[in-house]
């Protein structure tokens, strides 16, 4: 199986920024556990700041992975243009959240990207990656 972990702006500072919610080891290193655990998939990672960088990676990779897992930090709650470029692709996207977003701010319960991508994970820290492969079936 053939999947990318696509992360948007600030959880390339995992195990540095709110440790309290967000754990204490970066994202690298856990990937590093991911990749162990589920040696027959191939999984792939990208992380940028950067809306449009966003986009253009839902774009290229869309259409030739089997499942896309997405967290999009902040945009989750803000952009109409990575909503629209989730639903315009083929690839099943899940949405991925560390922190339980319905259990914080008002702001962050709300997520525009759901209505797109096929389930959400959120609220088992890091381990929500783990809990969407998990679950994966081609």
């Amino acid at each position: 199986m053939k999947i990318i972990i696509i992360n948007g702006p600030n959880l390339n500072l995992l195990g540095k920024r709110q440790k309290s919610i967000y754990g204490n080891i970066s994202f690298e290193e856990y990937l590093k556990k991911l990749r162990n655990k589920f040696k027959n998939y191939q999984i792939d990672y990208f992380q940028s700041n950067v809306e449009g960088i966003l986009i253009d990676k839902l774009h290229e990779v869309g259409f030739c992975y089997d499942f896309i897992l997405f967290n999009a930090g902040g945009y989750t709650h803000t952009s109409v243009s990575i909503s629209d470029a989730v639903s315009s692709i083929e690839t099943p996207v899940i949405e991925i959240h560390i922190s339980n977003i319905y259990s914080r701010e008002q702001y962050r319960r709300t997520s525009i990207l759901s209505k797109n991508c096929k389930s959400v994970v959120c609220g088992f820290g890091l381990d929500s990656y783990l809990a969407a492969i998990s679950v994966l079936k081609k």
